[in-house]
């Protein structure tokens, strides 16, 4: 008989989460990065300028996790906090050019973990999970 932890979805994407988060984290650990870290800088990188608010919705986090998480990168020199040019109320977030020297570096190590990823899971399976998650990520 199946028990419920094996039908429990929320177990078995953080159990997921986890060791797909563990494999991220010995890789960029060189970088002196967490993979949370990391996602923060590249969404920076491709985002330059976004909003507190809009930064929160696509990290799916709420504001008092997202301002924690990214107080050690400002303090470190890789992100800058400025007024929006729309609303001067309103804080913009910028990397720093020792933040997107970091990000470049980090980027590097992370490729080692995607190719870990994707050999382990295989291309076809990595897309199809990785879209799967986007999805689910939408549902916040």
């Amino acid at each position: 008989m199946t028990s419920r932890i094996d039908l429990c979805n929320c177990f078995a994407a953080r159990q997921a989460a986890r060791a797909i988060t563990r494999t991220y984290e010995r890789h960029l650990a060189p970088s002196g990065l967490t993979s949370s870290q990391f996602t923060l800088l590249v969404l920076l990188e491709d985002r330059p300028g976004i909003g507190m608010r809009e930064l929160s919705e696509d990290m799916v986090m709420d504001r008092t996790s997202l301002v924690r998480a990214l107080k050690p990168l400002q303090r470190d020199g890789l992100v800058a906090v400025a007024p929006s040019v729309d609303d001067s109320r309103q804080n913009v977030y910028l990397l720093t050019p020792a933040g997107h020297a970091k990000t470049a570096q980090a980027g590097e190590l992370w490729a080692t973990a995607q190719a870990e990823y994707e050999a382990r899971f295989g291309s076809a399976t990595a897309t199809a999970t990785r879209e799967t998650m986007h999805r689910i990520g939408q549902m916040a």
